[in-house]
C-alpha cells in the first residue's frame, strides 16, 4: 500500500470538499495529480477498484467519493475500471473516532468480491485516506478469497497520527 500525500492541508481540504460539500470537480483534479505517482510505482495490475461504500451510505451521499477519483485515474493510467469487483455485504459504522482494534473489528468480513471479475488478476484497490489500513485489509482479504492473484492498494492520503510534519 502506498499513499500519494499526507492527510493535511491542502489535500485534506480537497478531500473534505469532495466528500462533504459535493465538489465533484475535485475528483478529476486529484486523479490528474496522482497519475504520474501511480505510474512510477510500476505495479503490474489489471484493474482498479475503489473501496465500496455500503448501500445506506451510498444512498445518503449519492456517490462514492473515491470512485470520483478512481474512475478518471483509471482512464489516465490505462487500467480497467471495475466498480463492481468488490461490494460491501454489510453496513459498518464510520471509522472516524475508532481505535485500531475497533476499526479492524468494524470492517472484518464486511466485503465480498466477484470471482469472475478478479480470479487470477492483479487488483489495485483505492481509498481516500489510510489510517490503520483496516478497510484496505478487509477488502484485500475478500479479493484474495475470490481468487485475485495479487492486491495492491493506493490511497489519496495517509493520516499520520503520531507525527507532526511541521516539526521535521
Amino acid at each position: 500500500m502506498r499513499s500519494w500525500a499526507v492527510f493535511d492541508s491542502p489535500v485534506q481540504d480537497a478531500l473534505h470538499a469532495l466528500k462533504y460539500r459535493r465538489n465533484m470537480a475535485v475528483g478529476d483534479a486529484l486523479a490528474i495529480q496522482m497519475a504520474d505517482f501511480v505510474r512510477k510505482l510500476d505495479w503490474k495490475v489489471d484493474l482498479l477498484r475503489p473501496v465500496p461504500l455500503g448501500k445506506k451510505r451510498l444512498k445518503e451521499r449519492g456517490y462514492n467519493q473515491v470512485g470520483l477519483v478512481a474512475r478518471p485515474l483509471s482512464y489516465e493510467i490505462g487500467l480497467q475500471y471495475a466498480p463492481d469487483a468488490v461490494w460491501k455485504k454489510r453496513e459498518t459504522r464510520s471509522q472516524v473516532g475508532l481505535g485500531i482494534s475497533q476499526r479492524r473489528d468494524n470492517v472484518h468480513d464486511a466485503y465480498q468480491a466477484d470471482p469472475e471479475s478478479v480470479k487470477r488478476r492483479s487488483v489495485l484497490l483505492m481509498d481516500d485516506v489510510a489510517t490503520t489500513g483496516s478497510t484496505i485489509q478487509s477488502c484485500a482479504e475478500a479479493l484474495l478469497s475470490a481468487g485475485a492473484q495479487e492486491v495492491y492498494a493506493i490511497t489519496i492520503a495517509r493520516a499520520l497520527s503520531h507525527h507532526d510534519l511541521r516539526r521535521v
